[in-house]
């Protein structure tokens, strides 16, 4: 789909269903680092302990493969089902110190919240300026995150009051919802906001959330790529990419 034509209007489209980290915020790149952080740790004793080689988390393909876009306990157990590493999984009470699938997630978490509370969490001013602009023309917005931490980000970035809706990290699990490249947190969107997937569009950066987004039947699939993953975007089944939403500004 040409560019020249934008094609975000509210003649086509009821909805807008953003993802939150490297879509909206700054926070994939806090998110990535701590779970680098996080599995490095775990990584790093557990090698100590079996006398083997340590090897480390990678950001551009760990991250991207196994953890970005998914729900946080999930995207633990994909990663260490990729290391073959089997873990308890825990209950999301457990403390950051225990080494269970939870304990793991809640010490990412603790990180990913001291990041936020120091001020990192940064919004994209060309998404800022879209989310606008579809506002004005009438169109709905939304967040559909696996972020627990959703609400909270937002209002660090300052732009809690965009959306008329958020789908995350807690509706999902309280809802016993299954995360991205499930497509059910975006329809339970499209659900509550009494739209129809087919005049909605769904903006990710995450090969889990286009994955969903396509099993969704969604309108218009829109790629956001801030780091040179077009192709595998495309791949997944976006209908456009972009290097930064304020390319879809009219």
């Amino acid at each position: 789909m040409s560019l020249s034509h934008k094609p975000i209007t509210c003649n086509r489209f009821d909805a807008v269903l953003f993802d939150l980290d490297g879509v909206l915020t700054s926070t994939a790149t806090i998110h990535s680092s701590c779970w680098k952080t996080t599995f490095d740790e775990f990584l790093r004793q557990r090698a100590a302990q079996k006398k083997e080689a340590f090897r480390p988390f990678e950001i551009p393909t760990d991250y991207k493969r196994y953890v970005d876009g998914k729900l946080r306990y999930e995207g633990v157990s994909s990663f260490l089902a990729s290391r073959d590493i089997a873990l308890p999984k825990g209950t999301p009470e457990d403390p950051p110190t225990v080494e269970t699938v939870c304990g793991l997630g809640n010490h990412k978490d603790e990180l990913v919240k001291a990041a936020t509370a120091r001020g990192e969490v940064e919004s994209y001013p060309g998404s800022v300026a879209l989310v606008r602009q579809l506002r004005e023309q009438g169109i709905r917005t939304a967040v559909v995150s696996s972020s627990n931490n959703c609400e909270q980000v937002l209002r660090a970035a300052g732009i809690l009051d965009l959306f008329e809706l958020r789908v995350d990290g807690v509706v999902a699990s309280e809802l016993g919802l299954p995360g991205k490249p499930a497509p059910d947190t975006f329809l339970e969107a499209t659900r509550m906001l009494g739209v129809s997937p087919a005049r909605a569009v769904v903006v990710e950066d995450a090969i889990a959330g286009i994955q969903a987004a396509r099993a969704g039947g969604f309108g218009l699939v829109v790629g956001v790529d801030r780091e040179g993953s077009s192709d595998a975007l495309r791949t997944e089944g976006a209908d456009v990419v972009v290097t930064d939403l304020a390319e879809l500004l009219n």
